[in-house]
This record gives C-alpha cells, structure tokens and sequence, in this order.
C-alpha cells in the first residue's frame, strides 16, 4: 500500500478558562479519507487511532488530556483551559491513523481560550468522585448535563458550571477487575456561586466522618437523587470555599546584590619560604631505626651468646633421668636395625595372638629352625 497524509483544514473551537472543555474527534469524520472511499450509503468500520499534540512539541499542554478506548470508539480532548492562557491560540496538531491500510490524515485545532463573562472560576467548588462510571462515560454531553442537572436539585444555585474531570486512575487508582463490568471511577469538579447546602455540609458531620474512618458509608439525606444513575463516595467528596483561603504568599524582601564589605582581599605571597625538614627526618626515619636496632641486639644477646652447651646439661641433669634417655634411644635404634633386616623373625609382640576367624588362641608361628623361646625380646640393658 501507498502511505499517503492528507491535511485537513483547520478548525477554531473558543472555550471559556475556568469551565470544563470537550472535543470528540469523530471517526466519520475521518473515514472517507481513506481509500478505498467508500460509496454513498456503505458503511466502513476500519481501526482508527488518533495522536495529539502542541504544535513543535511531542505532548499536549498540561491542561489537555485525551483518551480513546479502543479503535473502534472516538477520541475526546477534555480538559479545563487556565486564565494564565487566555489570549493565547493553542494549535492541536490532530494526526489519524488507518491501522488497516496504514493511512494517515492530518488536521490542526486551534483552540481560542477566551475570559469568561462572569468571575472564573467560581468561588464554591465541589468535588465528587463517581464509582459506577468511567471518564468517556462521563464526558458524553447527556450525561454530564444529567449529573449537573443532580447537583443543581440538591445545591439550588444561580450558576453551576463542571470546572474539571478526571480519571480516577490520574489519582492513583487502581485498573478495576473485569468482573461484572466494574468502572475504574472518574472524579467531577464543578462550581457554584452560592455556598454549599445543608446537604453538602453532612459528610463533614461527626457521625458520618466516624463512619467513613471505619470504611462505612455515611448517611447522605439526599443521596437517593444520585442513586438512580450516580454512585457518588461521599467519604471522597471535597469541598472548597475559596472565600475564605487565606493568603499564605509572604513577600520576599529582595537586598542589593551585593556581599557585605569583608576588608581587602590580600592574596598569599609569591615566594615560599625554605623549611627544615631535619626534625622531621629524625622523628620518621631514625627514631624508628633506632628502636629496632636496640631490640634486634638485644635479640641476637639471648640467642646466641646465652647458649648452655650438651656438657652443662647433662651435669645438671640427674643420672637417673640421663639413663631412660639412653634406653629409649637404644631401644629405638634396635627397632630401626630390626626392620632393615628383614630375614630376621619379627618379634613376639608383634605377631597374632588370636586367629582372625574363629577368635581361638594361637601360639606364634616361627621356622622350626629358630628358637624363639631362647631369643628375648629386647636385650637386657645395663
């Protein structure tokens, strides 16, 4: 296929800053740009996504959000314009995509954010979170106007505009469960200019904040004229009377610039001056060597020079003692000499005494030739 991009022309849409904007960008619209045209009266049902962004830069300003569940459905740019852009065209570069045949068609929103002719936003806001709805729910233009139509019942005000929705999931939510159709919740702001009504006023009620602390749903007298179509969480209702926000800017008092007087900087002389570096020479190197010599001395004293001799030994040894020396070393020396000679019979101390098997007692085999019984063991020593 041929990827080709068509430019549609532009289009001027003037929200008002402080109140809820809503664009849908309609499938059909964007339908007959992609070939095969379709004939009058046939019916193209192609996957169609949308991108959204600021014109020379990759996002969409901070106040514009968009959504689109799935390829099939329509996208809706939703949002509420602030006053600081008011004055200010916002170009919405619009690009289409054909997901089957990979066509692309473009157009540009240019969004005119005009002053309100009342004071925006109003002073009395409430913010209501929505359980049994998700946000393309929400924005769908009976829908809201049902809810808005809810709140003016209850809330009896002169004006009443929706200021702001959001998802519940931009709050940190979490994705529902796909069990029984569950909605991920969407939270809706809206003002008047009147306060808030006794109804309103309940949840901040002792009783029902004890309730809502033990997650119990508290007792909202005019609940049942949401209930119908509305699951509002009324522990997650906000109230805001910007009447009576006190200022906390405090003004910052700016100084000169300029770093108080510390003297004239005098910068460290060019010329070093010569040091002696004998003192540390002696403390690093010849102490320590020092030292060590004396001990190594001291050492080879007691080592070498303190040496007894065999003499002096054996004069202060006892003649007992140097005789139990001497038939040891007599005795060890018979036993080297023994096992060098092999022909000669081992002796008796050596040989089985048991027979292995049958545990019986038996004398020490020897050559009839050999008198065992006349050779000892080990020969007398004197």
């Amino acid at each position: 296929y041929t990827i080709l991009s068509k430019v549609h022309s532009d289009r001027n849409v003037y929200p008002s800053a402080g109140v809820l904007f809503v664009h849908v960008l309609e499938r059909e619209y964007f339908k007959g740009e992609f070939p095969p045209y379709p004939k009058p009266g046939e019916i193209s049902n192609d996957p169609i996504t949308f991108n959204t962004n600021l014109m020379g830069y990759p996002d969409r300003p901070g106040w514009l959000r968009y959504i689109q569940r799935t390829p099939y459905s329509d996208g809706v740019l939703y949002g509420s314009p602030t006053v600081e852009n008011v004055g200010k065209p916002t170009i919405i570069e619009i690009t289409a995509y054909n997901r089957r045949t990979f066509e692309t068609a473009r157009h540009n929103l240019i969004i005119n954010i005009m002053s309100a002719e009342v004071d925006f936003p109003l002073p009395y806001q409430a913010e209501f979170f929505i359980r049994n709805m998700n946000v393309e729910e929400m924005l769908a233009s009976e829908v809201l106007g049902d809810f808005l139509g809810a709140v003016k019942n209850v809330w009896q005000p002169e004006r009443l505009n929706a200021i702001n929705i959001t998802s519940a999931l931009d709050r940190g939510g979490r994705v529902p469960l796909p069990i029984n159709d569950m909605k991920e919740g969407v939270y809706v702001m809206v003002g008047a200019d009147v306060p808030f009504s006794s109804c309103l006023r309940e949840v901040e009620n002792p009783q029902n904040q004890l309730r809502c602390s033990q997650e119990m749903e508290p007792v909202i007298t005019c609940d049942k004229k949401f209930r119908t179509q509305f699951h509002i969480d009324w522990c997650k209702i906000s109230l805001v009377d910007n009447t009576k926000q006190v200022s906390t800017f405090q003004e910052v008092i700016r100084g000169e610039g300029i770093l108080p007087d510390g003297g004239e900087y005098k910068p460290p002389s060019d010329t070093l001056k010569s040091r002696d570096y004998y003192s540390d020479f002696l403390i690093t190197l010849a102490v320590p060597s020092a030292i060590a010599l004396v001990l190594f001395l001291i050492l080879a004293y007691i080592m070498c020079c303190r040496r007894e001799g065999v003499e002096k030994r054996n004069m202060q040894t006892p003649d007992i003692q140097l005789v139990h020396h001497s038939a040891i070393q007599k005795s060890t020396k018979e036993l080297r000499d023994m096992s060098k000679n092999r022909e000669i019979a081992w002796p008796l101390s050596t040989l089985p005494v048991f027979h292995p098997v049958t545990g019986e007692i038996v004398p020490p085999l020897h050559p009839d030739s050999y008198d065992n019984t006349s050779m000892p063991l080990m020969q007398t020593q004197q």
